[in-house]
């Protein structure tokens, strides 16, 4: 199956726009479990359902741009990364609509909710965005491994497979990144000099 998927990218990369075609249905499935992991921790009734956020991505995709995927792994990868983008672009659409945009008024639960310490916070997407780009600023590849590994749903093989490591040290970052976000995303500690 990884074969002919493998080869189904590589007609795609090289403009065979049947091969895309035959791609999306054997896709299909893992993109969508991508999409609903990604969705699951949104506000209910969130305007973007998985089905259109897997037709979105995979438009993007291949809307004639010269991407070439080795593999499926790497195919998965990029899709889930697109799809973290397209909600934060989505999140901040609704963001500048709540700014009176467009003077529609709409909810403000664009937040999901993380474990932090043993504790529930809720936490924007757009606050969990930036500090997996600052994270990955100073720590590109443990960025990568959270993002597929809890965006993706990507095992720890498919990300080590991904990113060209191990899984030991795919596994390393992942417990990095993890802690990391965790210290950057915890509330400010309550001042008890008063």
């Amino acid at each position: 199956m990884d074969g002919h998927v493998t080869q189904l990218l590589r007609r795609v990369s090289a403009g065979d726009a049947v091969a895309s075609e035959e791609l999306l249905p054997i896709v299909y499935a893992e993109l969508h479990r991508a999409a609903r992991r990604h969705l699951r921790s949104e506000r209910p009734g969130h305007t973007l359902q998985a089905t259109a956020l897997v037709n979105e991505a995979y438009l993007k995709i291949f809307d004639g741009s010269d991407a070439e995927f080795p593999d499926r792994a790497h195919f998965l990868a990029f899709a889930s990364r697109l799809m973290r983008s397209i909600l934060v672009d989505h999140a901040r659409a609704r963001n500048a609509i709540k700014r009176g945009g467009d003077r529609e008024r709409v909810p403000v639960e664009d937040h999901l909710e993380i474990a932090i310490d043993s504790a529930s916070q809720l936490i924007s997407l757009l606050d969990l965005n930036a500090a997996i780009d600052a994270l990955a600023d100073e720590h590109p590849l443990a960025a990568r491994a959270i993002e597929m590994r809890y965006f993706g749903g990507m095992t720890a093989e498919e990300t080590a497979l991904a990113l060209g490591r191990t899984v030991h040290v795919v596994q390393h970052d992942l417990r990095f990144a993890h802690a990391w976000l965790r210290r950057r995303l915890a509330p400010p500690a309550a001042d008890s000099s008063s």
